[in-house]
């Protein structure tokens, strides 16, 4: 949106467009600024233009303006001010001076909204990831264990919200995701620890044999969906973004009869670990068991339209651990 701002002196008001971060002129304005005739001011941007002083493209537009039929050409400051230290370098100066103060004053505010605008954002994130923890609250009996776990979810998100404002007063070291992957969980592989997961499970008398029997390639379908790429670019670049998302998938997409939620929490914890960012720097476990326990019954139990913020929760208390 075009604002318009007045510079003044002692000898001239004049009203000045602001828009795209510069001010804009017509050459009707530019030969008032400088008090020189029209034609002057036009000779001397036709050479400024055709010397490629500047370029054309991104410092001249057209703009429709009351009581012309026709679009009429506006000059970003590079070009007035080309214009005036050729034809009056006092004003040009004084122009020049001007117009910086409207630029910062300009990038402050913009600044200032920006950051109301994500502080807002990120309020309705946290707001909407408060409820969905309610909800897995409510919605269940919990065991103490449970309920220690969902404390625990809830107390390391709320460090990641503490997280941006250390960033937006410039105090935050920046959290760098892990790209560089030691292990790729392939199909097999996958398949052989699930293997002995149901095997130890059913010692302890806690599966039955249909844990782990895979829903006609299902399984399969989110391996391969944690690795997609496009253009040879992965879509899921990171190591906390594909351990999140396998979690996600494992648990929500029930590709097993039986015993989605362990499957999902075992094959994340062992994706982590073989990548080596399972641990803090200090050898604690990002998550704790009892926080993973929670994290998967709020998988399970949350609302297709929620998977956004589901994967946010669990990215975030991955990259909170590396703090």
């Amino acid at each position: 949106m075009r604002e318009v701002i007045v510079f003044k002196d002692d000898k001239l008001e004049l009203k000045v467009g602001f828009e795209e971060e510069t001010v804009w002129l017509n050459q009707s304005e530019i030969a008032q600024l400088f008090e020189k005739d029209r034609t002057v001011i036009t000779r001397h941007i036709n050479n400024i233009l055709k010397d490629k002083e500047v370029d054309e493209k991104s410092n001249v537009q057209k703009m429709h303006i009351a009581n012309s039929d026709k679009p009429v050409k506006f000059y970003s400051l590079d070009i007035v001010l080309a214009v005036g230290y050729r034809t009056n370098s006092a004003r040009a100066i004084k122009f020049r001076q001007w117009a910086t103060n409207v630029l910062k004053q300009y990038l402050i505010k913009g600044y200032t909204l920006n950051k109301e605008r994500l502080q807002e954002q990120k309020i309705k994130e946290l707001d909407k990831t408060i409820q969905l923890i309610k909800q897995g609250l409510d919605a269940q009996a919990l065991s103490t264990t449970e309920a220690k776990g969902f404390v625990e979810i809830i107390s390391n998100y709320a460090k990641s919200w503490a997280l941006l404002q250390g960033y937006d007063e410039q105090s935050l070291e920046e959290i760098v995701a892990h790209k560089e992957q030691r292990f790729i969980l392939d199909y097999d592989e996958a398949k052989e620890a699930i293997a002995q997961l149901k095997q130890t499970l059913i010692a302890k008398g806690e599966a039955t044999k249909l844990f782990g029997s895979e829903k006609a390639g299902e399984f399969k379908g989110n391996l391969l969906n944690i690795y997609q790429s496009f253009g040879g670019v992965e879509l899921l670049p990171s190591i906390e973004q594909k351990a999140s998302n396998l979690l996600y998938y494992v648990i929500k997409g029930h590709p097993f009869i039986d015993g989605n939620k362990r499957i999902g929490a075992y094959l994340f914890v062992l994706f982590l670990h073989k990548n080596g960012v399972l641990h803090k720097p200090n050898g604690e476990p990002k998550i704790n068991d009892n926080a993973l326990a929670s994290l998967a019954l709020l998988v399970a139990t949350s609302a297709p339209e929620q998977k956004d913020i589901i994967i946010k929760l669990i990215m975030n208390m991955l990259y909170e651990g590396d703090i």
